[in-house]
């Protein structure tokens, strides 16, 4: 079985966040749904976003939720096909409710990244990149 992602994020309005996710394109399992979670599929067969409302998040640990509008302890990034795609995406994540841009925008010819937030204040960055035109002889950290 190929290796998978469960992102699990806490989220104040089930219903709402479910709706954004598939607006931006994910897609319900609803093997894995009921009243107090969510399971959205990115990719299929690798990349799952699970929504828990605040009683399941507590349900799996005791540490407090942040408020993701606020406070940030991760910045999730999903890679597209082109730079037209990351702005599609960003686009529709503003259409369904999100915030555009919570991060700086990246443009660096070989790679390109937009960013939104969701209705609980999680960012997602997207990102384009194309390797064959990463300059010669720098790790592309170094070339950001």
């Amino acid at each position: 079985m190929p290796r998978m992602i469960f992102v699990n994020l806490p989220v104040t309005d089930l219903d709402r966040s479910k709706a954004f996710y598939e607006a931006v394109g994910a897609v319900n399992n609803p093997a894995f749904t009921d009243d107090t979670a969510a399971c959205m599929v990115v990719e299929e067969g690798s990349i799952h976003v699970m929504l828990l409302s605040h009683e399941k998040w507590a349900s799996f640990t005791s540490k407090t939720i942040p408020d993701a509008r606020t406070t940030a302890q991760v910045l999730l990034c999903v890679s597209t096909d082109s730079r037209e795609a990351v702005d599609g995406q960003v686009d529709k994540a503003v259409k369904a409710g999100g915030k555009a841009d919570p991060t700086p925008t990246q443009d660096f010819g070989f790679m390109y990244g937009r960013s939104f937030e969701d209705p609980d204040g999680h960012i997602w960055e997207v990102m384009w990149m194309d390797p064959a035109a990463i300059p010669a002889g720098e790790p592309a950290e170094a070339a950001a």
